[in-house]
Parts: structure tokens; sequence; C-alpha cells
């Protein structure tokens, strides 16, 4: 494991990264808004996208860093993911395709900047589709603008509601919450199968 600290135009991020031996693409995880990268269902994933040839980098957002609990605005999050990724494509994941990823607030910055971004895949983990009890604040049009294959793993009694699938969107329900936490396993073995699938082209 590495850990490299990056400069982004809101203060310094950090970038966690474990490279597979022989990586044929990179998953950058983004952390939810009161979490930091150790939640349990992004370690699941990294091990999946190990599994997968895949290498990670869990990325911690400059407010986290500079220890403040409260997220920063949406537009500072996602001018702060997209530093990151610059410099990593520039100095690891050169011209290798990139799948962006996260849980909760870090699957809709994944969700937002995939365009610009150039992702080639959307890893959702408990994707926010509303605040609890307020399902008119939808933020399901972040979700529906995705143009590439995307992969939602949501609790089935998430309180931030479940997306419905879409031409590009799979969903995986799972027993549990918004956390993830009850069936590890599961997530693991589908998010690995995923990537296994969606980057065969590029393989």
């Amino acid at each position: 494991m590495t850990t490299l600290t990056i400069d982004t135009p809101h203060g310094p991020a950090r970038a966690e990264l474990h490279c597979a031996e022989e990586g044929r693409a990179a998953l950058l995880l983004g952390h939810g808004a009161g979490g930091g990268v150790g939640a349990p269902d992004l370690v699941a994933a990294s091990r999946a996208a190990a599994a997968a040839g895949v290498h990670v980098a869990l990325v911690e957002q400059p407010y986290r860093v500079a220890g403040r609990r409260a997220p920063a605005p949406a537009k500072q999050l996602d001018t702060a993911w997209l530093a990151v990724v610059e410099a990593l494509t520039a100095e690891w994941f050169h011209d290798l395709p990139l799948v962006f990823g996260g849980r909760s607030s870090g699957a809709r910055v994944a969700c937002r900047t995939s365009a610009e971004g150039q992702a080639v895949a959307v890893l959702c983990l408990a994707f926010p589709v509303h605040p609890p009890g307020r399902p008119e604040k939808t933020r399901m049009p972040e979700l529906d603008a995705v143009t590439v294959p995307t992969l939602v793993v949501q609790g089935e009694s998430d309180p931030f509601g479940m997306p419905g699938p879409a031409q590009h969107r799979e969903i995986l329900a799972l027993p549990g919450d918004h956390s993830l936490k009850r069936d590890l396993k599961t997530v693991s073995r589908t998010v690995e199968e995923w990537l296994g699938r969606i980057l065969r082209p590029h393989g």
C-alpha cells in the first residue's frame, strides 16, 4: 500500500493506493459524507478489485484530511476529486481505463464527474437517492446522467431510498441498510464479477 498526498484547489487530498500485480484498470473510490475510506463496503470493494486485477485508489477528500466532519459543497468535492484523478492518471494509471466509485456522497461525486473524468464505468455503494423521509428531494438526475455501465449496490431497507434499474444501470439489492455491512461477501463477489465483465473489452 502507498499513501499519497495530492494538492487540489481546495487543499490537500489523500489517496491510499492498493496496486494489483497486473493492473488492467484502476478503480477510484470516494468515502461517504461523515465517514472515511475504512468503511466496510469500501474495503470489500477494494478486495474485489484486487481479485479482478484492478488497481484501487481510496480517495480522502480535503475536508476529511483537514479534520473537518461536515462535507464541503458538491462543487468543491467534484473539483478536488478531478484534481486527484488527474494526478493519479499522470503518475500511476497512465493509459489505464478508470472506474469511478464510492459510497453514499462519494457515489454522487463519482456520478457527477464520470463524463469529465472519462470513466469507463461507475460503482455506487449505497447511492443516497434522497435524504431520509424526503423523497421529493431526489438526486436521481445525478445517477440518470451517467452514460457508462453502472452498478448500484443498495440495502433493501436503506432510508435514503432505492434507485431503479435503467439501460446502463444494474441494481443489486441486499438485505440491510445504508451501511451495507450485513452481506459484505456478496458485495465483494458482485463487484469482482461486474469489474471482470465490464472491463473485458479493455483486457
